[in-house]
């Protein structure tokens, strides 16, 4: 009976496209799962009287809200981004899950975006 023992350098050309695979998978996951800030360089907009449309549309919007995060929403942030655009943010604290509603709009006043992200743990109730 003839035994044969294969060389374990046969198999070598498998583990590179795998490895860079998992390499590209990895990086890929870690990318996605950091989002940035979307109000990285605006600026907080406090010299100016909020603009009534806009002061009425994220009232408006707190109403839309389940009545559990109405209750509890306040208004964080009047901001500016130096191009005419406002932006809202809204924070709801709510069974150690800090909810953060980001409300921006145009030079007109106009709702263009709105955001939703939630962190857990944020606080303690």
């Amino acid at each position: 009976m003839k035994i044969s023992i294969q060389s374990p350098t046969k198999h070598y050309w498998l583990i590179f496209p795998i490895a860079l695979t998992v390499i590209a998978l990895v990086a890929g996951c870690v990318r996605l799962g950091h989002h940035a800030d979307p109000l990285a360089g605006w600026q907080g907009d406090f010299n100016e009287q909020p603009n009534q449309a806009i002061v009425n549309d994220y009232q408006n919007y707190i109403q839309q809200l389940p009545p559990q995060h109405r209750k509890i929403a306040t208004v964080d942030n009047w901001l500016k981004d130096g191009t005419g655009q406002h932006a809202i943010k809204i924070t709801i604290g709510l069974n150690g899950t800090v909810w953060e509603h980001v409300l921006i709009y145009d030079k007109n006043n106009k709702r263009i975006k709105t955001m939703v992200k939630h962190t857990n743990g944020g606080y303690r109730s």
